[in-house]
């Protein structure tokens, strides 16, 4: 009997580890910057988009890639992810559909966007389509939904506008930055995971573009987003208030690059959490400020 409830313990410890719900704080930049630039925000609306999107959209997607990915070495926030079973699977769907049920309360278009999400995120796992084995495809996919279509439709539902509003070149520019952030990003997630992607069959963008390649990379997407903000934000104080909050993120990650030219094996999980760590920091911060600056 006590073996039984330790077992049943561990397996919901498990569980929940696989959401990775810690990691939806790298992703809560972009809710940020939709709320700090909405002009009819409801209170009640926003918090309701929030936590659908970061408790139960975000999660699901992560129960399910860690389902089909059966990762042994170290993913997202774990370094050692315990092994994975049928129940994560149940879980993620689960997940899936509680979203829906309370995204029907903000609005079809909201519905429609955790469904295409939805999709596109068990599309990029599953083993039948993989299309995280497409480098290209699946970078462009991961920039463009978690970073542009979760702008524009966060805005969307947060403000209850019509979707011709979304036309508007400013959102628009605005979810262009956000996908140019993940662009950024997300091959550095992947840096220090080449042998595991390697064994599965995945060749994934960093793998593609190889260690050194991967920072290369960052520092275009990077350089091109700053470019973005300066014209979004026409040069005034909020765009050097953006470049003084990603500073430690910007000198660590030229220290690490620095490092990783010379040593390909300093190209660690524990590097690359704290990289993700800062800029995840920097933006929060950032748009956090601009949202007390904008509603004060």
């Amino acid at each position: 009997m006590v073996t039984h409830e330790k077992s049943r313990r561990m397996t919901a410890r498990a569980v929940w580890l696989h959401l990775r719900v810690p990691f939806s704080f790298f992703l809560l930049p972009v809710f940020w910057f939709a709320l700090s630039q909405s002009p009819q925000s409801d209170t009640g609306r926003a918090l309701a988009v929030v936590l659908i999107i970061h408790l139960l959209l975000y999660p699901a997607s992560n129960a399910y890639n860690s389902y089909y990915d059966k990762d042994e070495g170290s993913i997202g926030i774990l370094e050692t992810p315990p092994p994975v079973d049928r129940t994560l699977f149940y879980v993620a769907w689960g997940l899936d559909i509680v979203a829906l049920v309370l995204g029907a309360f903000i609005g079809w278009p909201f519905v429609l966007y955790l469904l295409i999400y939805g999709t596109i995120s068990k599309a990029y796992s599953n083993d039948r389509i993989r299309l995280k084995k497409y480098p290209i495809l699946s970078w462009l996919v991961v920039g463009t939904f978690q970073g542009g279509l979760t702008y524009l439709m966060t805005y969307q539902a947060i403000n209850n506008l019509p979707l011709r509003a979304l036309a508007d070149p400013r959102p628009l520019l605005a979810a262009l930055l956000c996908t140019l952030n993940l662009l950024a990003i997300y091959p550095i997630t992947q840096v220090y995971q080449h042998d595991e992607d390697s064994r599965r069959g995945d060749l994934t963008m960093s793998r593609l573009l190889g260690i050194r390649g991967t920072f290369v990379c960052a520092i275009v997407m990077f350089g091109l987003s700053v470019t973005g903000y300066y014209f979004y934000f026409e040069g005034g104080s909020p765009f050097y208030m953006l470049l003084g909050y990603l500073l430690p993120a910007a000198g660590f990650f030229l220290f690490w690059f620095w490092q990783v030219y010379h040593d390909a094996g300093k190209a660690s999980f524990r590097s690359a959490m704290r990289m993700t760590l800062l800029a995840g920091l920097g933006l929060n911060a950032f748009f956090l400020t601009l949202l007390w600056l904008n509603h004060s």
